[in-house]
This record gives C-alpha cells, structure tokens and sequence, in this order.
C-alpha cells in the first residue's frame, strides 16, 4: 500500500509513477473519496466541540447548584449524541472506500526501474557460465524424463488431478527432493536464512498483507471451507506474514528466512503458454527466501538476496542471466525486480528460474509491519524482499537439459552428489 500521507499530499506526483506502469491513476476519484472523509471529518469535529462545550457547561451550572439549568442544558444536546454517531459512521465509511481504493494501486516503482512497456524492454545486467557445446541435438526436459522409465509422467498427474499436472517417480522425484534440500542447506548454512516450516493454507487478510488479494484472486486456488483459506501461491505470503501485526526492535532486523513449500497457480492469465512440460504448473515446488529489513538497508539488501540465490545455480554450473525487469513488466507489488533466467538446451533460451523483489514498505503497510526506529523511538513500517532460491522444478528441468548426455543418461551436479548418492542417472 502506498504511503496515504504521501497519496494525499503529492498526487500528481504519485500518478507520474505509477504511470510508467501503464497504471492511470484516477486522481479525481481520489480527491473526491478524501474530501468526504475531510467533510465528515470537520463535521464530527464540530460536533464533539458543541458536546465538550455544553458539558463543560453543565458542570458549571451544577457547580453552583442551578439543577434547574443544567437539566436544560443537558436537554437542549441531546440531539448530539446521534448526529455525532451518524457522522463518525460517515467517517468510518469514507475512509474504507480510500482503503479499498488504495489497495489496488501498484507499487511506486525506483528510479533506477528501465523505462519500457513489455519484457522485451527488460535490461540485461550480466551472464554467468558459457552454455555446454552439445556435439549432438539437444533433446527437451519431456523427453528426457520420457525416457527415464516413465520417471516424469504427465499422463498419470492428468488421471490423477488434470492438465498441469505431474508424476515424477524413482530417480527424478529424488533428484527433485535433492535439489530442495540443496538449496536449504545452502541459504540456511551459508547465507544464515533461519529455516521454517510455514502452513500452505493461508487466510484473505495474510493474502492480502502480500499483494495477492484482492488483484490477483483468480490466480489463487479457494479452499472449499467456512475458513476461506486459500492454497498458498507461493512461500512469501506466509513466511512474510510471520511480521503482521508486530513492532520490531532494531536489533533483532534484519530478519531472513528461508522455507521449501508446493506452490498453487491457477495459471488463469496464462492460457497456452508453456503447456508443454514442467515450466508452468498449477503445482510445484519451490525454495523461498525473504528479508525483513530496516528501510535504510533495503536496496543493499535486495543485490544480497539476489546473489544469494545466483550462488545455487554457480554451485550446480547452471549457466545463466540476471534482468532488470521494465517498469511495464515489474510485479504489482514490486519496487524493484531482478529476473534470474537459466539456460535451458532444449529450448535454446534462457528462461525465468528466479524472480527477486524489493518491496520496499509496500507489504508492510498493508501488513502492518513496523519497526521501532531508535532515531525517532515510533514505529515505523519495515522493508520486505522476497526471491526464488530458487523454484525445484525449473531447476530440475535445467539441470537435465544442461547435464544431458547423447545416450539419454543424465550426469548429476557434483553439488548434488551428497544428496542423491550417485553420479549419474542411467537411461
């Protein structure tokens, strides 16, 4: 949520940001919300000052023993009390009309954000590793897990739930495990995230502390409950969620933590895209990392969590690119986004594997998340960021292209080594 001072006091200002999204911002319809909370406001002002002085009053005529003249005074303001009553109720809903109104606005975006519409205005901020030179046609994640005894079938997850949807058996669901717990140990050993096990059910007011509600509900899968509990679309919106509602001292910031969970999309913007395969599925995995930070340290903070999440593709030599995502193609919650894109053979592309964000107090609003600054002794919203460190299932399907041998068989990453006990996945 945007900060409401800065919404009331700078509009134009605020819609010159947001217009770099593509996003118009309906500054009248704005104006208009704030001018009736201001006039219910002055009202109920006036109000309380009428009821403050007539009861000053009465006090005064019981002081010197006039009942008489009190009872009239104590008469002639009775009709405050409801007035007062309607006018705070006008309060009240005026100011929840701008709450609803702010809640669907975007993110301020940073200066150092690139201009543009679409990803194709996205700015490539440097490469890592060469991609392997192949002396024979490289085959797809598909084939490959074909190939491997039926260990990635589709055919079974569509008996079994529906389209995006998939069964991976024997070697490739233990590779699939090994890469999560890879990257665990990684963040938590290494770059000293704390581990948490986090519920993947989450409530409309956790959903809506992230950004997802009430924008995104048709990418959300409902539970079917008198709760009206969602599927959790990713480990970010209960991990930062452990911060609604808290004041937190300076110096237990920052906070960093790191959790493995499934993650549930309806897909529902992305008909016929990626249809094929494991890129993109209504369920998968995911190694989440998150930062809450004081706002001073969030930029810094933000290249940490995205080198943090680099680092478990140069352990596994996945070669790969970092983005800055354009002001067209940045999230909606998003200040600042870092794309991480892996190399994937069998499509001769990079291809989104990590998608780190600053979110600056834009959660925290929504969430209430504050910090005691020391320099003022008040709380203070905190900064949040987020990352894929990184998603299981597009890093196995990388690590089968990238490590895929002519035969069909698949080498396994040294790094992985410890975790899946061999050397290399026979076809």
């Amino acid at each position: 949520m945007i900060d409401p001072k800065l919404l009331r006091g700078a509009p134009a200002e605020v819609a010159a940001n947001l217009a770099r999204r593509g996003f118009q911002l309906d500054v009248a319809h704005f104006n208009a919300l704030e001018a009736r909370r201001k006039d219910a406001q002055i009202q109920a002002d006036r109000l309380r000052a009428d009821r403050n002085a007539a009861a000053k009053a009465v006090g005064v005529a019981k002081g010197r023993g006039d009942q008489t003249e009190a009872a009239r005074l104590i008469a002639s303001v009775e009709w405050l009390a409801p007035e007062l009553e309607k006018a705070e109720a006008a309060i009240n809903s005026a100011q929840g009309d701008i709450d609803e109104f702010a809640l669907t606005l975007p993110n301020l975006l940073q200066e150092s954000v690139p201009d543009g519409a679409d990803e194709n205005a996205n700015a490539e901020l440097r490469r890592w590793g060469t991609p392997r030179a192949l002396d024979f046609q490289p085959r797809d994640h598909v084939e490959l897990g074909e190939r491997l005894a039926h260990g990635m079938d589709f055919e079974a997850g569509a008996r079994v739930a529906g389209s995006r949807f998939v069964v991976l058996r024997d070697q490739l669901a233990r590779l699939h495990r090994a890469l999560g717990q890879f990257m665990l140990d990684l963040h938590a050993r290494e770059h000293g995230y704390t581990e948490v096990y986090v519920p993947y059910l989450a409530s409309p007011a956790s959903l809506r502390g992230t950004g997802q509600l009430p924008k995104f509900e048709q990418d959300l899968f409902a539970v079917r409950s008198e709760h009206g509990y969602y599927l959790i679309p990713t480990a970010e919106v209960p991990v930062t969620n452990l911060v609604r509602g808290q004041i937190l001292e300076a110096k237990e910031l920052p906070l960093k933590f790191v959790a493995h969970t499934p993650c549930f999309r309806s897909e529902a913007g992305a008909a016929g895209k990626d249809t094929r395969g494991m890129i993109r599925q209504h369920q998968f995995d995911k190694v989440e990392i998150v930062q809450i930070v004081e706002p001073a340290k969030s930029q810094a903070a933000h290249e940490e969590l995205t080198a943090h999440a680099e680092t478990v593709l140069r352990k596994l030599a996945l070669p790969y690119r970092v983005m800055a995502l354009c002001a067209g193609d940045i999230g909606f919650g998003s200040s600042k986004t870092y794309d991480i894109e892996v190399w994937l053979p069998g499509q001769q592309r990079y291809r989104e594997i990590s998608s780190c964000s600053n979110f600056t107090d834009f959660q925290a609003r929504r969430m209430q998340a504050r910090w005691r600054n020391p320099a003022t002794g008040k709380p203070e919203p905190v900064h949040t960021l987020n990352g894929s460190g990184v998603a299981v299932g597009r890093a196995l399907v990388a690590v089968l292209e990238n490590y895929q041998n002519a035969d069909g068989s698949i080498e396994v990453p040294a790094a992985l080594r410890p975790y899946f006990g061999a050397e290399i996945i026979r076809a």
